[in-house]
């Protein structure tokens, strides 16, 4: 390999060691951030990452709750939770985890949770204030990728980055981060054309598509940064992989990330930050 890791795990470590002083600093003026958790019971993807989260979290020193929906809780229900969660001043923060059981509109869940206490920054409240520019709670993970950038001094001004994906939690945000770094973006997708010519044009490339090893060494250009947010399983390999062929990738880029250890870690503590910022904002007022 000849392209420099770019290590999400150890970055993450420290993170939540100032995470942890931010705490303390908190718990002395009598207040405890609290991150809760709605979260699909059915769904053991999603019960695994949750209990990462609350694992991180606690050794943070904050608290926090994980309400398990079924396939029997109603709309009404979901609403009724959400209402309550966004009443409890002691609640700093409210994580909906996707996907949610198939029967529930997600959509106008989102739109009952509050901005002020949506710390996974994927409300349309949220989106709109990143859209213009305006102070808000940032999507966790392209927030971890741009904390990632910052700390190994990638410069962004004037590069040339495509974002493969263009989902609302992720593509579309990232997009508009690294504008905001005053990059050059291209957004691709399972429509655009030619797509391998169009990777080989970006001093930046972020992968976020959700397709296994998708994106080969021969489609990026040498001495790109390569971002991999993706996270596969596939039948038969011992680890989950992500949406870059990272052996052939890191033959050509200058920087990658690796799968898992990268983008991953740094969407759960930039996620645990969100909701520390959330109680430090509530301790200002």
């Amino acid at each position: 390999m000849t392209a420099t890791l770019l290590d999400g795990l150890a970055l993450s470590k420290i993170v939540r060691e100032d995470l942890k002083k931010r705490v303390d600093a908190l718990r002395a003026k009598g207040i405890v951030p609290r991150l809760d958790v709605v979260v699909a019971a059915q769904d053991p993807a999603s019960l695994a990452y949750v209990r990462m989260k609350r694992k991180w979290a606690e050794a943070a020193g904050m608290l926090g709750e994980a309400y398990e929906i079924t396939e029997a809780t109603s709309q009404a229900e979901l609403l009724d939770l959400l209402h309550k969660l966004n009443a409890n001043p002691s609640v700093h923060g409210v994580l909906l985890q996707h996907p949610l059981p198939k029967h529930l509109d997600e959509d106008e869940a989102l739109l009952a949770l509050g901005p002020e206490k949506d710390v996974d920054g994927i409300t349309p409240q949220s989106l709109g204030r990143l859209v213009a520019d305006l102070p808000g709670f940032r999507c966790a993970t392209p927030l971890g990728i741009t904390k990632i950038l910052d700390h190994y001094k990638i410069d962004c001004t004037g590069k040339q980055a495509v974002v493969i994906g263009r989902s609302v939690i992720l593509g579309k945000p990232m997009a508009l981060m690294l504008l905001q770094k005053n990059a050059t973006v291209t957004v691709a997708h399972s429509k655009t054309v030619n797509l391998p010519d169009l990777c080989r044009t970006a001093d930046i490339l972020v992968a976020a598509v959700g397709r296994a090893e998708m994106v080969k060494g021969d489609w990026i250009k040498p001495g790109a940064v390569v971002i991999d947010a993706g996270y596969n399983k596939v039948e038969g390999r011992k680890f989950d992989v992500g949406d870059v062929e990272f052996e052939s990738a890191a033959l050509v880029a200058s920087a990658i990330t690796p799968v898992p250890g990268g983008v991953g870690p740094m969407t759960v503590a930039s996620l645990l930050a969100n909701c520390v910022e959330a109680a430090e904002l509530k301790v200002a007022e």
